[in-house]
């Protein structure tokens, strides 16, 4: 049995042998080609995926500043929605007021948007939509608290 084996292995390696010996010279180029165009094909991948990590990794820096910033313009309006609610209660105002209404509204915004920022953080959604989405509310917030101020001075 173990000669049998023993017998039945080698001639399967001197058959392999022979066979990839025989093979012509053009056979042998076009093997060559075949890997070179594979070769040439796993380089592209690894260039792209090296590409695609360095777009992410920028995006990342990307996001560190934007929300960064971005928290900085949320305490700016929590500071003066504090400033805008001393104001009122120091001008004797009933706190049920227009006015104490607006500011309460504009204090819910605000931590909407403090909300929506740790909500894309947490789903990582479209960046470009939200960059411009979230951007155009922050600063129409920061707007609005801006004319809270200068439409007051003259009443």
């Amino acid at each position: 049995m173990k000669k049998t084996v023993l017998i039945i292995a080698i001639t399967s390696i001197a058959i392999a042998s022979v066979n990839y010996g025989c093979k012509t010279s053009s056979e042998k180029v076009d093997d060559a080609q075949i890997k070179v165009m594979d070769a040439k094909t796993d380089l592209k991948t690894v260039q792209k995926d090296s590409l695609t990590d360095a777009q992410k990794a920028a995006n990342v820096e990307q996001w560190k500043i934007f929300r960064n910033e971005s928290q900085v313009k949320i305490k700016n309006n929590e500071i003066r929605i504090s400033a805008l609610k001393i104001k009122i209660k120091n001008e004797g105002v009933d706190y049920n007021s227009e006015k104490a209404k607006r500011i309460d509204s504009l204090e819910i915004k605000n931590k909407e948007l403090a909300i929506r920022m740790e909500n894309y953080e947490k789903g990582k959604s479209d960046w470009e939509t939200f960059k411009l989405d979230f951007t155009r509310d922050i600063d129409g917030l920061g707007e609005s608290l801006k004319n809270f101020t200068v439409r007051n001075k003259g009443k």
